[in-house]
């Protein structure tokens, strides 16, 4: 996956601002959305899926790591599906899961590891997540279509100046 372009970037000083991001993405995601998430082992990727199902009406005992499942689904507001690609052989077994029908359902997807499917995802937000304090985490948002770039500009304004990170 090569991006040129629009980027955000959000300092999470807690587990609470990381809960708030959450809260905020949750409020501007649309039905068909793909997320990618990058990060290392214990990034936060997880957690970030959580808050954003928390805050669509899943109950946050429900949402954890699908690394031996490879997908979970979560009923709350939209049907959010939620993929961890971590242990795939690439592209073409991914597409063997059937994650063509996830990618283009009405609900929002989830995708820990993107950056392990070169050429069969094209997501319309990339979150990179890198830990910088125990609980601190940096979060990066890219996006290269209009869509994306839409939901990234009603990010900023939801999260509010990074004073409040």
């Amino acid at each position: 996956m090569n991006f040129v372009s629009n980027s955000w970037t959000f300092q999470s000083r807690s587990e609470e601002a990381t809960a708030r991001l959450g809260v905020a993405l949750a409020s501007v995601l649309e039905r068909g959305t793909v997320v990618a998430l990058i990060g290392h082992l214990g990034a936060g990727k997880t957690r970030l899926v959580q808050a954003v199902a928390t805050a669509a009406g899943v109950d946050r005992r429900e949402v954890s790591s699908p690394t031996f499942v490879l997908v979970q689904e979560y009923e709350g507001r939209w049907p959010i599906y939620h993929f961890d690609v971590y242990r795939l052989g690439g592209d073409d077994e991914f597409l063997d899961l059937g994650a063509e029908e996830y990618l283009n359902g009405d609900g929002i997807c989830f995708i820990e590891w993107a950056d392990r499917l070169e050429g069969s995802l094209r997501p319309d937000l990339r979150i990179t997540i890198g830990a910088t304090g125990e609980f601190e985490r940096e979060f990066r948002f890219e996006t290269m279509s209009p869509g994306g770039m839409a939901l990234l500009d009603r990010l900023k304004a939801s999260i509010g100046p990074p004073e409040s990170a």
